[in-house]
């Protein structure tokens, strides 16, 4: 394959708009279907989170899970809730927060809660491909070659890349299959588990000897419990997913797009649903894990080390049954995998494309495949495809992401008056659990870190490379200003451009008879004054430039807003230059200052040392000389 064509095969699933993701499709489902397609990454957890509760808080498991439930139930589904009815189409917490925070602020935060989120998918796509792989060598019926679990990790991933190559689209009927089989087949294993514990006794009574020999009183106990249960945050995983998934719920027939009130409310559904079901089974799960499994089974080498609901399986439901419970257990999570890489793949050309920081061959989905998997790779060697050393990492990205959803509904809900002190108290708990977190286990905000610190490097350094770019698609001339151009008779459009002031005709005589003296200009019946209002600079992309014309005394004055003046000038010269056939003279003055100072300016800003910016855009977009707009200094 030449260069050539490997390149037009990287790009032939390039996305005409960035904002475009796996999601944006007309198709709708039910929402119970739709949360199948949330639950494979949420249930999925069941797969590790049980044993990792145990290693986290032995004994103490069930009442740390208890806790971890209250704050499910309590704060993470009504903070949630919120989320939805405020992003009706999957924009979630991060694009809320830019919103609610103006210009570069908003922007900054985009770009570190990125780096979580970055870390939140790439661990989930490493862990559970990690978790298969200890399902898979574990069986009994596996070949004993296959018990590399680095290696057989990597294949996993490696498959899972090499389908995104060949083309992924999220598979509604297949998610359905898949949870439903795993449910039902959890339902069973802890049916039967928890049977034995109310058939056995002495389970319960071992446990609560265990319980007050270790800490003594149920203060303690509750205590203990408040301070380790952020180990068990892996299994608030699935939220941030059934938000992105928004577009997919079926709402009530004909209901109109800006305002869908039947799918917000199928998808409280959704999230209250997956919940509940959720956090009987975490609590079912750790109750006959802690009362049915020896600890030592957890140990490094043991049978029940991540995987502790398929020991239960094996052991005492059979080998076979084990092995289709292994089965649904590998396809759950490489299917969480494939919904964390999907995410991605929505995420980053959500953002980064739109404020000029990444090219835009990001928009398609090969090269960024690509990419992950590499960085995949790099995780799971450095990790040694270990799932309890994975978990802090996991729980970091969750948390921190979770507590940003929080941070929004609070001042949306301050901003309509709404019960701000209830959402306040929820950031407080979420801030708190995350730090814990990552005091006890830095490895995520470790990988978060690299993230944050490449997506800002390669941000910025595109957006320097893409400066001068046009970033304009479209300019709208008003009534006023499309009749002056029409009625244009002169061989030459001369454009004056004027920095905006009070708009007085006094403001243009003086600067009509400075151009007269620096130009030699002697007419002003082809003569436009300019003016750009700069606007948010830390948007790159201004898809339409709206010009108004406006006549003040003798003067014509064309008028726009944008967030980078010398490409907004350029944008419009060209206009003018495919609309009336001339090319089109425009005239500044010179800057006084540091041109190092107005170059950051302009980077920051959107306006410094114009002229030589304008016309650097225009050479980047006109390569022909002789058609190209001039520019003239004076």
């Amino acid at each position: 394959m030449t260069t050539t064509a490997l390149r037009a095969w990287l790009l032939s699933d390039l996305a005409p708009d960035s904002t475009a993701g796996p999601h944006a499709t007309a198709h709708t489902a039910p929402w119970w279907k739709v949360m199948c397609l949330t639950g494979v990454d949420y249930f999925s957890t069941l797969g590790y989170q049980p044993g990792i509760a145990f290693l986290a808080a032995g004994v103490l498991s069930p009442i740390a899970t208890l806790v971890l439930i209250v704050l499910t139930l309590f704060g993470a589904l009504p903070v949630y809730r919120r989320i939805a009815a405020l992003s009706p189409h999957g924009q979630g917490s991060i694009s809320l927060l830019e919103q609610l925070l103006p210009r570069w602020k908003g922007k900054a935060l985009v770009l570190v809660l990125l780096g979580f989120a970055a870390t939140d998918f790439v661990i989930t796509i490493t862990l559970s491909a990690a978790d298969a792989t200890e399902h898979i060598v574990h069986n009994p019926f596996a070949p004993e070659w296959l018990d590399h679990p680095v290696w057989l990790t990597l294949l996993l991933l490696t498959l899972l890349g090499a389908v995104f190559l060949k083309g992924f689209r999220e598979a509604i009927g297949l998610a359905v299959l898949i949870v439903i089989g795993y449910l039902t087949c959890n339902a069973v294993v802890l049916g039967v588990e928890l049977w034995a514990v109310l058939h056995h006794p002495e389970y319960l009574t071992n446990w609560r000897t265990a319980l007050f020999t270790t800490h003594g009183n149920p203060l303690m106990m509750v205590a203990v419990a408040l301070v380790v249960f952020p180990k068990l945050a892996l299994g608030l995983s699935g939220f941030e997913t059934g938000v992105a998934v928004m577009p997919l719920v079926r709402g009530d027939e004909g209901e109109p797009e800006e305002a869908p009130a039947g799918r917000i409310r199928n998808t409280g559904r959704l999230l209250t649903s997956a919940a509940l079901i959720m956090s009987v089974l975490l609590l079912a799960s750790s109750i006959a894990t802690t009362l049915n499994i020896p600890a030592e089974a957890f140990a490094p080498g043991g049978e029940a080390r991540g995987r502790a609901l398929a020991y239960l399986a094996h052991r005492d439901l059979g080998h076979v049954f084990g092995s289709v419970y292994d089965l649904l257990t590998i396809a759950i999570l490489w299917f969480a995998g494939a919904s964390a890489m999907a995410g991605l793949l929505t995420l980053i050309p959500k953002y980064l494309p739109r404020y000029g920081m990444a090219p835009d061959w990001v928009r398609a989905t090969r090269p960024l495949v690509l990419i992950l998997l590499l960085v995949t790779c790099v995780v799971t060697v450095l990790f040694q495809a270990n799932v309890e050393a994975q978990g802090g990492a996991y729980a970091t990205g969750v948390l921190v992401l979770m507590t940003s959803a929080a941070l929004a509904s609070t001042i949306d809900a301050k901003r309509r008056l709404g019960p701000t002190w209830a959402f306040a108290a929820i950031t407080l708990v979420f801030a708190y659990t995350t730090i814990v977190n990552i005091v006890e286990r830095p490895d995520g905000l470790k990988i978060a870190s690299f993230f944050i610190v490449a997506i800002v490097v390669s941000s910025l350094t595109s957006r320097v490379l893409r400066s001068t770019e046009l970033r304009i698609t479209h300019v709208h001339f008003d009534e006023a200003a499309g009749g002056w151009l029409a009625a244009l008779t002169a061989p030459t459009v001369r454009v004056i451009a004027n920095r905006p002031d009070k708009g007085v005709e006094a403001e243009y005589a003086a600067k009509w008879r400075e151009a007269r003296s620096s130009h030699h200009i002697d007419s002003l019946n082809n003569v436009f004054f300019l003016e750009v209002q700069p606007g948010d600079a830390s948007e790159f992309v201004n898809d339409n430039l709206e010009v108004s014309g406006v006549q003040i005394g003798p003067y014509r004055v064309l008028r726009c807003r944008s967030a980078a003046v010398p490409n907004a000038i350029a944008a419009l010269l060209l206009h003018v230059r495919d609309a009336t056939g001339r090319v089109p003279h425009a005239y500044f003055g010179w800057t006084e200052g540091n041109p190092i100072a107005y170059l950051l300016k302009y980077m920051a800003f959107g306006e410094g040392d114009t002229a030589p910016v304008t016309r650097e855009v225009l050479r980047q977009i006109e390569p022909d000389p002789h058609w190209r707009p001039r520019i003239h200094l004076g």
